[in-house]
């Protein structure tokens, strides 16, 4: 039984068909990387899953439970956590206080040094978060959600705005999440680098629905692929 199965899920924005058929299906303790033009349905997709909206057909079924249309709290809690674009802390608060609020509703305070020192920030613990660097509050979202102990994470342009070392220490935290704690990823990117450096599959979506799926390098090459997307990619940052 897949750990998430998305069944031809469908959402509509008036005549315009956002998400249109999408099915895919993600096993326990995978890394999956989902690619695509601006437009293409991806961050609707995610509200899909975690239920800030409703499909219009289709279904979600997480770890064998239908829970499409389910209000956000409630997905929250079965273990789905979403990273957004743009950084949501808290950022009047430090860095290790913004851990121990998340920490608290899951039971995880324990485990609040470990997250600290795989997020890179043990020594800016005391910090408010508000001071950070961009990279850094990406990476302390990321900490808030393992201090919600998840077991499925959505993450929405991790990279966006970051350096290129900083685009690499956080496909290092990735990587390291998924390996050390199996925990689910599946990740969208614009950064074709950021991706291939993952070394995950990778599924190219376009006009709502899966395009192509497969590991990078035949992705790549392929030429409907090429055509849609590949063309307008960044090419591969330097570490």
């Amino acid at each position: 039984m897949p750990f998430l199965e998305l069944k031809s899920l469908v959402r509509n924005f008036g005549g315009l068909k956002a998400v249109n058929g999408f099915s895919l299906n993600l096993e326990e303790g995978s890394l999956n990387a989902l690619v695509g033009p601006n437009g293409c349905g991806k961050s609707t997709l995610f509200n899909l899953i975690t239920g800030v909206l409703k499909p219009d057909a289709g279904r979600v079924i997480f770890k064998g439970q239908d829970i499409t249309g389910w209000p956000p709290h409630s997905i929250a809690r079965l273990g789905i956590g979403r990273k957004f674009q743009v950084p949501a802390i808290f950022d009047e608060l430090t860095v290790r206080e913004n851990l121990i609020v998340a920490g608290k509703r899951s039971n995880t305070l324990p485990l609040i040094p470990e997250i600290l020192q795989q997020i890179r920030l043990v020594e800016l613990a005391d910090a408010l978060a508000g001071e950070l660097a961009h990279g850094q509050k990406q990476w302390l979202e990321i900490g808030i959600l393992l201090a919600q102990a998840p077991s499925l994470i959505l993450l929405d342009e991790p990279t966006a705005g970051m350096t290129s070392l900083e685009t690499r220490a956080t496909a290092d935290l990735i990587l390291n999440i998924n390996q050390k704690r199996n925990i689910t990823v599946l990740v969208i990117e614009h950064d074709m680098g950021f991706i291939e450096y993952l070394g995950c599959p990778l599924h190219v979506m376009s006009k709502g629905k899966i395009l192509k799926s497969g590991d990078f390098a035949t992705i790549r090459e392929d030429a409907e692929v090429k055509a849609l997307y590949f063309g307008q990619s960044r090419e591969p940052a330097d570490a």
